[in-house]
C-alpha cells in the first residue's frame, strides 16, 4: 500500500512538472492595441514599435481625422497627443510610457483613459533627451483632466 501511494505521488509530481513546463512554453497573451495616427507621422511608428517590443500586438491605422477621433474618445483638444491608441477600452493618447499603460490595465480605474500631451523629447518613440519627468494625465469619463495619473 505504501509503495502504491509513493508511486502515485511520484507520478503526480512528474505529471505536474510536465504540465508546468508545457504551460511555461506558451507565450503570454499580448494586449491588442489599435493605434490611430496621421499618415505622415514617423514618431508614431516609433511608438508602435516600442509597444511591440514590450509585448503588445499593435495595429496602426493612418487617419486624417485624429483630432476628431481623440475628441470623440474623450481627450480634450489642449491635451491631445500626436496619436491615439485604444487598449482594452481605454484611450491612451500620445507617447505614454509602457509602465503607465500596464498600471492602467492592471488597476482598471473608472476613467476614459490617459494622455501625455504633445510630443515630449525622450518619450517612447521620440528622439532627444528627456527634459523632465513625464506627467501622464488622467481623463475622466466626462472628458475632463482630473489630475496626474503617473509621473515618470
Amino acid at each position: 500500500m505504501r509503495r502504491s501511494i509513493l508511486t502515485l505521488a511520484a507520478a503526480a509530481t512528474v505529471t505536474g512538472a510536465v504540465v508546468a513546463s508545457v504551460l511555461s512554453l506558451r507565450p503570454a497573451e499580448a494586449q491588442e492595441v489599435m493605434l490611430y495616427k496621421n499618415p505622415q507621422c514617423g514618431c508614431c511608428e516609433g511608438y508602435a514599435d516600442y509597444m511591440r517590443e514590450n509585448g503588445f500586438t499593435v495595429t496602426v491605422k493612418p487617419t486624417h481625422e485624429l483630432v476628431a477621433m481623440s475628441r470623440e474618445a474623450g481627450i480634450p483638444d489642449d491635451f491631445q497627443g500626436c496619436h491615439l491608441s485604444m487598449i482594452e477600452g481605454y484611450a491612451v493618447s500620445g507617447h505614454v510610457p509602457v509602465a503607465t499603460v500596464r498600471k492602467l490595465l492592471s488597476e482598471r480605474p473608472d476613467i476614459k483613459g490617459v494622455t501625455l500631451p504633445g510630443m515630449p523629447l525622450g518619450s517612447p518613440g521620440m528622439g532627444g533627451e528627456k527634459q523632465e519627468p513625464f506627467e501622464t494625465l488622467e481623463v475622466s469619463k466626462s472628458g475632463e483632466i482630473t489630475g496626474v495619473y503617473t509621473r515618470e
